[in-house]
Parts: C-alpha cells; structure tokens; sequence
C-alpha cells in the first residue's frame, strides 16, 4: 500500500502544482535525510541503472561493488565524454557518491559538487574525503555561484525533479558551460510531462547528441538493490511507508510506473555550441 504523503507530491509534481512550494518541500526532505541518514556505505540516492543481460559488466574495484547498480546510472551519464583532464560541475550531487566515481575513474582535473541541502553537502564531505580532486559546496541549481564557461563538462542526475523552475536551471546549466563543453542529464517524469521537460532542455546553444528511455535499465537496477535498501528502511522507527515509496522499492508507485510506462527514466545528453 502507497504512503499517502508521497502519493501526494508525486501527484501534485505531475501537475505541476506550486513549484517553488514544491522546491522547498524537496529540501527540507533532503535536509532531514542528511541528518538522520548517516550511514557510512550509502553514497548513494539515484535509482540505478544496469544493463540488459548479455552485456559486459561495468569493471569496478572490488570496495565499489555494492553500490554496483547506483554508480550504473553515473557511468550511464558519464561514459564516453571528454572527462579526462577537464574541469566538471556535477549539479545535485547529493551524498556525493557519483561525483566520487567520476572523479575516480575517469581522471577529470575537478569535479566539483553541488547541492541545495546543506546537511547533505555535509555528508557528501564527510563521506568522500579520500578523494582529493573533489570537492562539495552549497549551491543552487537555478542560481550557480559560478562565472560564465568555468566548466568543460556539467552533470545533473536525478535531481531536476526538484527544482522549481526546470528552464532556468537549464539555462544555468548552459551558461556556465564553455563553447564546445557537454551537459548529461537524466531524471524520471511522468507520461504527461516528458514533452515539456524536453522543451525546457532543448536550449538554442545545445546541440542534442544522444537520448534515451532507460526506464528497463532502471528497473533492473531497483530490483537488483531492492533487499538492501528494504533492509535498511525495516530499521526505521518512523515513516517506514514513505522511505519505501521514496527509494522506489518493489510495488512502489514510481517502480509501478516505471514498469508500466506511466512514468519515463529519460537520459539526454548535449554539447554547447
């Protein structure tokens, strides 16, 4: 049975109810989730992505193997890029374990994360102070604290589902992009609003090189993941419900969507001109 309160945002997300309502909401979720979440081997909060069966695994080193299905959907968005050497921005980076795995293995000079949540930028740092070209701050997605072409590459994952206003965020994405820099984006939306997304992500600067529904790829990954997060959620004394449906576990309402196709995993990628 759905948790009431989060069939509730979902729904009023989908009709694009209060968006600036809807941000805060967002935060002071996210907020309170850097401060009671505290584990040490969660860093991660995106759903995953994993590939259909035949094809070659991701080479992982062995201490990345449990977060196999979350640093998919990361490798999904970042492989095949001009990360070597460059400078990225990775917009919402949560408890910062995507930003970490690029960092690691794709040899950037930078990754810099940022997050709307201060308590989850917070963990972010904690969490990911092995890693010494990387680095966290507060930022907003809609108003980066960034010069004009400071980055080669900007990476959003899973997160615009949060903002208030997609097309500013958009336009913010590009102009801190350098001419020839790239944007890799993926998120979920309902049916109903993947035209208007794609709208607010088709900017005139942006030539679209790839695009993709990745909704099975998802799918794969939630099951893969689903016994260890509902392990982890049977350790909550409170709103044990609304984790379930916000983790996106087995018979939830986004992993019925998702299943359904009522809702699209949407992956996108583009180069500024």
């Amino acid at each position: 049975m759905a948790s009431p309160l989060f069939e509730r945002m979902v729904r009023a997300i989908e009709a694009g109810a209060f968006p600036r309502s809807r941000r805060f909401a967002w935060k002071f979720l996210y907020n309170g989730l850097g401060r009671l979440w505290r584990d040490s081997d969660w860093r991660f909060m995106n759903y995953g992505w994993l590939p259909p069966e035949g094809e070659a695994p991701l080479n992982l080193a062995p201490e990345d193997e449990a977060e196999r299905p979350f640093i998919g959907l990361y490798d999904h968005v970042a492989r095949g890029l001009p990360l070597e050497g460059a400078r990225v921005l990775e917009i919402g980076s949560g408890r910062g374990g995507g930003a970490r795995y690029v960092a690691r293995y794709f040899k950037p000079d930078t990754v810099i994360g940022v997050d709307f949540s201060g308590p989850a930028t917070a963990r972010a740092r904690a969490l990911n102070a092995d890693t010494p070209n990387l680095r966290f701050a507060v930022g907003d997605a809609e108003r980066l604290d960034f010069p004009d072409a400071s980055f080669d590459v900007v990476l959003n994952v899973e997160s615009s589902h949060c903002y208030g206003d997609m097309d500013r965020f958009v336009a913010e994405a590009a102009r801190v992009l350098k001419p020839g820099g790239w944007f890799g984006w993926a998120d979920m939306r309902s049916k109903g609003a993947v035209t208007q997304t794609d709208k607010s992500l088709a900017r005139p600067e942006f030539v679209l090189e790839r695009q993709r529904d990745i909704s099975a790829d998802v799918v794969r990954a939630l099951d893969a993941a689903n016994d260890r997060k509902q392990n982890r959620i049977a350790k909550l004394r409170l709103m044990r419900r609304f984790m379930a449906e916000f983790a996106g576990t087995k018979g939830s309402l986004l992993y019925r969507g998702l299943k359904s196709g009522d809702v699209t995993y949407m992956s996108r990628r583009y180069r500024k001109l």
